[in-house]
């Protein structure tokens, strides 16, 4: 078992010296009356607690809270309602969820092609920018992908014949591009048959060697470097929508697991050496218009053909964002894999896809992922890999392995998604110290589940996907997430369909259902752990910030539909009102 030695002795530390600066400070405000769930192992409940610059002093019982007073001292008395510490979301692209909110967004609805057609005209006649510049549709259900002719026919001619049009899925790692969009990024016929074999299911084409527009992982890159950067104003107004939308479902942290990515620049195939910004200004504008009220642990894309010294690039871009308030720049993420659904197929499985007799693709090479891992964890940087194949979830643990073998950095690193894990890779999360960050609304049977996996998978594969209580009866910490916005970032809705793993076509596996209350530590305790904040935050504990929400009912007892509608009254960061439904 991993054992985090130096971590322990230098959390005593912190917890023993906020003890004492604590217990010398009169309290600010004391918040009581209220049902406190506060996270913490060492005290599970409390009734009142006790704040001062932003930090919580004390937390116990009414009588001990208020024995603290002073004249100075404000009282708020919250009637009774339940109160948990702030929600941390472990994976999430908020600021691209504001931009997508801006422009023009399908939501993942699923629509006929003639309803997606009139939506597209309807979005292009309402563009005021120049008629050649690209029209990007956010949020397309995958399902459109199935009939490629059928797009081509509605967007490679007439109007379009010389607009370029991209339909960006809701997974963010499949698209559908018009021939305008094609030609713009050199992507013909010709360039088609020069891939190599290992790359060819990036680009879709015919039988022939014509592209027929769908893009896959390093495809979409291929266009995406087309696409225009927003610009300052619209990237702060993005990163508004962001924090709105994040503290009105009671999240006051979470990580940002590519943010030097953004739109026009490379995500899944970034060259060694390019480096961008991506949306890390946002958060810098943010801050300076004290507008940032969460902690968000900003992570940066490696190359997959990185190696030690792409991460001395990426430092460099580390060190132009150090030092902005509630920002921090904890480590790398690395894309393993791709996705599972039709046509993509791009997770990297230990079986095969039934259609095609493949095995999806690794989107780097062994040693690599390996000298990518343990230079990152040299550096004492935490990594987090993007993993949804169970092959590609065995290539992180080994990495992993390997790096835990040369030495003891006592970081948390993770790997998300994990769709489909290897019921022997089960004990290997808690043995290695891996963190298992998830995104459980995607437990539910849907049409991408239906329709874009089972078909193509064997049956005991397609039961086991997304294994959080197998995971968890390893001994595996289970962090919550969303991937706002390829799906909601409402995490009551999370909780829900990990608690039920129901949904509009039926049941996912009943065995794999998660507790209420691991569901809760999944969005707090443990997800602070994945982040690397978890001596900030995560828990309602003296020491701790103030991050805390008032929700309208008790989500410790209610039913589990009930569970999914719960509304945030009020959310707290910093011991200051953020957020109020009124």
């Amino acid at each position: 078992m991993f054992i985090f030695r130096s971590w322990m002795v230098a959390a005593l530390g912190i917890v023993m010296s906020a003890s004492v600066s604590t217990a010398q400070k009169a309290p600010e405000r004391i918040f009581l009356n209220a049902e406190i769930f506060t996270a913490d192992e060492a005290r599970p409940s409390a009734e009142a607690f006790a704040v001062s610059e932003g930090r919580i002093l004390a937390i116990g019982s009414r009588a001990d809270i208020l024995a603290r007073r002073t004249p100075a001292t404000e009282i708020v008395d919250l009637a009774g309602r339940r109160v948990l510490p702030g929600l941390i979301d472990a994976h999430s692209h908020a600021i691209f969820g504001g931009l997508a909110a801006l422009a023009p967004n399908l939501e993942d609805a699923e629509i006929t092609k003639d309803e997606l057609k009139r939506r597209v005209r309807s979005w292009a006649a309402e563009e005021r920018r120049d008629g050649n510049a690209p029209l990007v549709v956010f949020g397309v259900n995958s399902g459109t992908w199935d009939d490629p002719a059928a797009l081509a026919a509605l967007f490679d001619s007439g109007e379009w014949a010389a607009r370029p049009l991209l339909l960006m899925g809701s997974d963010y790692h499949t698209a559908w591009a018009n021939g305008a969009m094609l030609a713009r990024a050199g992507i013909d016929r010709r360039y088609v048959l020069a891939l190599p074999e290992a790359r060819r299911h990036m680009v879709g084409a015919r039988e022939d060697g014509e592209p027929n527009g769908i893009l896959v992982d390093a495809g979409l890159d291929l266009v995406s470097v087309h696409l225009p950067k927003p610009d300052e104003k619209t990237l702060l107004e993005a990163g508004r929508i962001a924090v709105k939308t994040n503290n009105g479902y009671g999240i006051t942290a979470w990580m940002d697991a590519a943010a030097n990515a953004g739109p026009g620049e490379a995500l899944f195939s970034r060259p060694p050496g390019s480096l961008g910004t991506g949306v890390l200004p946002a958060y810098r504008a943010l801050a300076g218009a004290n507008a940032l009220t969460a902690h968000v642990a900003a992570l940066l894309v490696a190359s997959p053909q990185g190696d030690a010294a792409d991460l001395d690039r990426l430092e460099s871009v580390r060190r132009a964002f150090l030092g902005i308030p509630n920002l921090t720049l904890p480590g790398i993420k690395i894309f393993a894999d791709g996705v599972l659904e039709y046509p993509a197929q791009s997770a990297a499985l230990l079986g095969h896809y039934t259609n095609s007799g493949k095995q999806g693709e690794m989107l780097l090479e062994r040693q690599v992922l390996r000298g990518l891992v343990d230079a990152a964890d040299a550096r004492g940087w935490l990594v987090h890999i993007h993993a949804l194949g169970d092959r590609a979830v065995r290539e992180s643990l080994d990495a992993f392995a390997a790096a835990r073998g040369r030495r003891d950095s006592g970081v948390r690193h993770s790997i998300t998604h994990l769709q489909l894990v290897d019921p022997g890779d089960y004990p290997r999360f808690a043995q290695l110290g891996v963190i298992a960050v998830m995104q459980l609304h995607w437990a539910q049977m849907d049409n991408y589940l239906t329709e874009l996996v089972k078909p193509y998978i064997g049956e005991t594969e397609f039961r086991g996907q997304y294994p959080a209580r197998s995971l968890q009866r390893s001994g595996a910490v289970i962090a919550g997430a969303s991937d706002w916005p390829i799906s909601t970032a409402n995490p009551w809705e999370a909780m829900h369909h990990a608690m039920t793993r129901s949904g509009p076509d039926g049941g996912l596996n009943e065995a794999e259902r998660m507790d209420r209350t691991d569901m809760l530590l999944a969005y707090t305790r443990h997800a602070a752990q994945a982040i690397g904040l978890e001596r900030e935050i995560g828990t309602l504990a003296e020491g701790k910030r103030a991050d805390f929400i008032v929700v309208d009912r008790d989500v410790l007892a209610v039913d589990v539909e009930a569970l999914q509608n719960t509304k945030v009254l009020e959310t707290f960061f910093g011991g200051e009102k953020v957020y109020s439904a009124e």
